[in-house]
């Protein structure tokens, strides 16, 4: 039964029913979850609803892959577990949603009202737990005002700055009748603060900073996908002339073959881009709120710059560096308003020279590019083959970064990856998310050895319900990202990252009865992307690459963008044989 042919809605049932008839209402047709004792009577209302229920194989899979749907398609995400440990286990993917700002409802069964606070079965105050990491919350301790308490919650998840909402329910306010007719808003106008209008004068001050900027940086962030201000963007960049970086969640805004997009800055950024930053006396910045991974040591970033925010949440203008000028507001309207042609071709012409000498090293310049298969050589040949259609689901670590430097997105969207907190584990669920947000464009999720095994049971999902998400394992054989760190700055005293006894992964794959194949030599890349991507079905394809490899450059932490790293002080004769052999 799909939401075309689901019942006719009626004016009364209980609590279950209720969220039924919200799903409905607000156009949810697809929800992640786990069944359990207290969040039974949902599971039961959901039989011939015609709301599509897809089964994860572990709760924290449930909230990332509603992540994952969510990030894909713009719609809100929705994952449900039990109480106790299925709350629980749901709490990490909440996180990952709010460090992202990722549209998010959360439903969680709760014990009976009178057992609450009693230490019952499966007890936990998931309310105070989630406090830090939710836009909002609520305790439903009146049936008669989940209708009401439904559409507010929506509402506030999808509107403003998004973000996870989560709605605690215990089970007998699911079995208890409700008058379904009841949707006005329990707290009306909660979410609907109006903006300071932005005056003429501001306004006129901002163009002058752009009129007046010598040097000027466009630097836009995940906030830039989240408002919808894409083509916005483009057109303001384009009329401006203005060189741009990005944020590990702005890859994308610039659109695909953009000459002025210096790429990601930061951490692990581009040296075209940290230089442009670096050298700028006008910052635009443009949904991103200065985070640690892209300003490095922040007393030291863009030291000559002015800056310009615009962002839609006002806690983040001047939060971590203070600002000339801050614009809060729709972005798409802002950049309209702001865009005019400046006169600053010799700093276009710097920056693009910049680009061309001190971009992202090609791979086919690695030592050993004809030997055997290096992280950034195959995912820039992976970037060809797959095209501008698929969407790429990443995990955590330098496989992460090596796509963020070397794979080139015509549209954020289709760069999904966990920035603020940076979770392992994410990229299978978010991939299954996305497909199913997304049918009818390629997915793949390229991952690390690592990273896949924190969400491996997530292939049973997969499977079962025909996915053809395409898996890709870079596998070092170790933790690769914390290996690196070590080496760099504990002068190679390695703790804790062998991961040389995982097992076999294609073996394990097939226990789910998904195919796939191992390569280890440059001269297998091109046929193994042919057969994953063209197998109609879930595949895996497993990439072995060096241990000693790292990802270039890279920013020590608590250190300036400009101090980048691009080779290893601490790198033994041993593995410098092991990188070129």
């Amino acid at each position: 039964m799909t939401a075309d042919t689901a019942p006719e809605p009626s004016s009364s049932g209980n609590g279950a029913d209720a969220i039924i008839h919200a799903f409905h209402r607000h156009g949810i047709d697809t929800i992640f979850g786990y069944p359990g004792g207290c969040i039974m009577p949902l599971y039961d209302a959901l039989i011939g609803s015609g709301i599509r229920h897809i089964l994860c194989r572990h709760e924290q899979g449930a909230a990332l892959a509603a992540d994952g749907y969510a990030r894909a398609s713009g719609r809100l995400g929705v994952c449900v577990a039990t109480s106790g440990p299925g709350a629980t286990n749901l709490i990490t993917g909440i996180a990952n949603a709010y460090m992202d700002s990722i549209p998010m409802l959360v439903l969680t069964g709760q014990v009976p009202r009178g057992l609450i606070g009693t230490d019952a079965f499966q007890e936990t105050d998931i309310l105070g737990m989630t406090l830090g990491i939710v836009k909002h919350s609520y305790l439903v301790q009146d049936a008669n005002r989940l209708p009401a308490i439904l559409d507010e919650a929506i509402e506030l998840a999808t509107t403003g700055r998004p973000g996870p909402v989560l709605i605690d329910l215990p089970k007998d306010v699911l079995l208890s009748p409700v008058d379904l007719t009841l949707t006005q808003p329990v707290h009306s106008g909660r979410n609907q603060k109006a903006m300071p209008a932005i005056s003429p004068e501001q306004m006129e001050r901002a163009r002058q900073m752009l009129a007046q900027a010598k040097r000027p940086v466009l630097y836009s962030g995940g906030g830039v996908s989240l408002a919808g201000a894409e083509g916005a963007l483009r057109r303001f960049a384009e009329i401006s002339g203005i060189p741009q970086v990005v944020t590990l969640k702005g890859i994308g805004n610039p659109g695909r073959g953009n000459p002025l997009n210096l790429g990601m800055l930061g951490m692990h950024g581009s040296k075209a881009a940290n230089r442009a930053v670096q050298e700028s006396d006008l910052l635009v910045c443009v949904g991103a709120r200065f985070d640690d991974r892209a300003t490095g040591k922040i007393d030291t970033f863009a030291p000559d710059a002015r800056i310009l925010q615009l962002d839609v949440d006002a806690s983040e203008i001047g939060k971590l560096r203070a600002v000339d000028l801050g614009l809060l507001g729709d972005l798409s309207e802002l950049l309209g308003a702001l865009a005019q042609p400046l006169d600053i071709k010799p700093w276009r012409d710097w920056c693009l020279t910049t680009k061309a000498q001190d971009g992202y090293p090609s791979p086919e310049l690695h030592p050993a590019f004809h030997t055997r298969i290096t992280g950034p050589a195959f995912i820039e040949r992976l970037a060809e083959m797959a095209g501008p259609e698929a969407i790429v689901a990443c995990d955590v670590g330098q496989h992460q970064m090596w796509v963020a430097q070397y794979y080139e997105f015509d549209h954020p969207r289709k760069h999904l990856s966990s920035g603020g907190l940076g979770t392992m584990g994410f990229g299978l669920p978010a991939a299954l998310g996305a497909q199913l947000a997304r049918p009818d464009q390629p997915v793949l999720n390229i991952s690390g050895d690592g990273s896949f095994m924190m969400n491996v049971q997530e292939l049973a999902t997969l499977k079962r319900y025909g996915l053809p998400v395409k898996i890709i394992i870079l596998d070092n054989q170790c933790l690769g990202m914390v290996r690196q760190q070590q080496e760099l700055f504990y002068r190679n005293r390695y703790s804790e990252i062998d991961l040389s006894d995982n097992p076999d992964f294609l073996q394990l794959a097939a226990a789910f009865g998904i195919p796939g194949r191992s390569i280890k030599s440059p001269d297998q890349i091109e046929g193994a992307i042919r057969d994953c991507l063209d197998f109609d079905g879930p595949y895996l394809l497993h990439v072995q690459i060096e241990a000693a490899d790292n990802v270039w450059p890279i920013v020590a932490p608590g250190a300036s963008n400009d101090q980048m790293l691009e080779s290893s002080p601490y790198r033994t004769t041993q593995q410098t044989q092991g990188a070129t052999q």
